[in-house]
């Protein structure tokens, strides 16, 4: 982002406003999949080809000089909205081919996500003297690739069953059972977090470095471990889960990541490094790790013919509080601190647990 960033002239809110286009063409997206049904009334291993090939051209076209600001947004957003046909109907699928251990299942794809989401990153840093440009077009090129390999090696699975073209009483029909609705309040609370925290990441990285001159680390490499090393935790919490209780281990990281939320001023404040990279590794880990745990949730308490479009629904009103949470963090670090803007991220997981109590 940051070459980027530096060869169209932007200013650094340029980054928030990117990342914004790039939600809210997915909330576009996820409404219009959730109406036309498009999960259940099609095969989601070719939804998720035509969406990986198309979200991809319009991520490489990102390296067109004659692009501008305006041009930029657009083209995230484009990538967003097709990627409504990506998680959600990749989850879909998971749920078409796992009647038990779904939380498991789900958690090697969402493990697939976050190493897919922190893959930048590392580019960043092994491809150093690589220009943007060309991270741009490995990380399109890697989209591609991966759906057709889905289209060649996944069919449709055994559980799938096909929907209809839906209609409103049907989307109403889905928030009417009160465990749904558990699931997904704890779902959206979830979302406040984190994409916001994935966000800041580097920034959080650079305000140490600022504050600790004598430190010496990759931003771009530490983001990448810190992110990606939420995708272990999502395969273990996935096997966790099966012990434990889906619902127990969705809270419990809930609870978790709400902590680090808190004291993340405290521990962002000392000058012994070690302690805050281990700090924020955790913090990847539990921000992420309820996030399969909460989409198996979903799928089991939806009605077959409706599930992908029940995920699709929730996704979308997720990534809808993504938008607000990151616009609200990024104008009030304009004026308070970075550091102690961050404990506003645990209103997600406070709403969450809230929610999902047993009553």
């Amino acid at each position: 982002m940051p070459g980027l960033i530096s060869n169209f002239y932007l200013n650094q809110n340029a980054v928030a406003h990117l990342t914004t286009a790039v939600q809210l063409g997915f909330i576009i997206g996820t409404l219009l999949f959730a109406i036309f049904a498009i999960a259940d009334r099609f095969s989601p291993s070719r939804v998720f080809l035509v969406c990986a090939t198309t979200g991809a051209l319009f991520n490489v076209a990102m390296i067109w000089q004659g692009n501008t600001l305006s041009t930029l947004l657009l083209l995230r957003f484009l990538t967003g909205f097709f990627l409504a046909g990506i998680y959600p109907v990749g989850m879909k699928i998971a749920a078409d081919y796992f009647d038990k251990g779904l939380g498991r299942s789900l958690g090697y794809l969402v493990g697939a996500l976050v190493l897919g989401t922190a893959f930048p990153h590392l580019l960043g840093d092994v491809l150093s003297s690589i220009s943007w440009q060309t991270v741009m077009l490995v990380t399109s090129c890697t989209a591609v690739f991966g759906g057709v390999l889905l289209q060649l090696l996944v069919p449709d699975g055994p559980y799938r069953k096909a929907g209809s073209a839906l209609n409103f009483k049907q989307l109403k029909d889905i928030f009417k059972d009160p465990n749904f609705n558990k699931a997904a309040l704890g779902y959206i609370g979830h979302m406040w977090e984190l994409y916001t925290f994935w966000t800041l990441v580097p920034a959080i990285l650079i305000l140490y470095i600022k504050q600790h001159p004598e430190t010496s680390l990759s931003v771009s490499l530490y983001s990448f471990i810190i992110i990606g090393a939420g995708s272990f935790a999502c395969i273990a919490g996935g096997y966790l889960s099966q012990k434990v209780g889906v619902q127990k281990m969705a809270k419990l990281f809930l609870l978790f990541s709400g902590m680090c939320c808190l004291i993340a001023p405290l521990l962002l404040s000392t000058a012994y490094y070690p302690v805050v990279i281990v700090f924020l590794i955790f913090w990847g880990m539990v921000v992420i790790a309820d996030s399969p745990l909460f989409s198996t949730l979903v799928a089991q308490r939806a009605a077959p013919s409706v599930k992908g479009t029940a995920l699709t629904m929730v996704n979308c009103i997720g990534f809808a509080i993504t938008i607000i949470s990151i616009q609200t963090l990024v104008l009030l670090q304009s004026f308070v601190p970075l550091m102690y803007v961050l404990p506003l991220l645990a209103i997600g997981p406070v709403f969450g647990l809230l929610a999902m109590r047993d009553r």
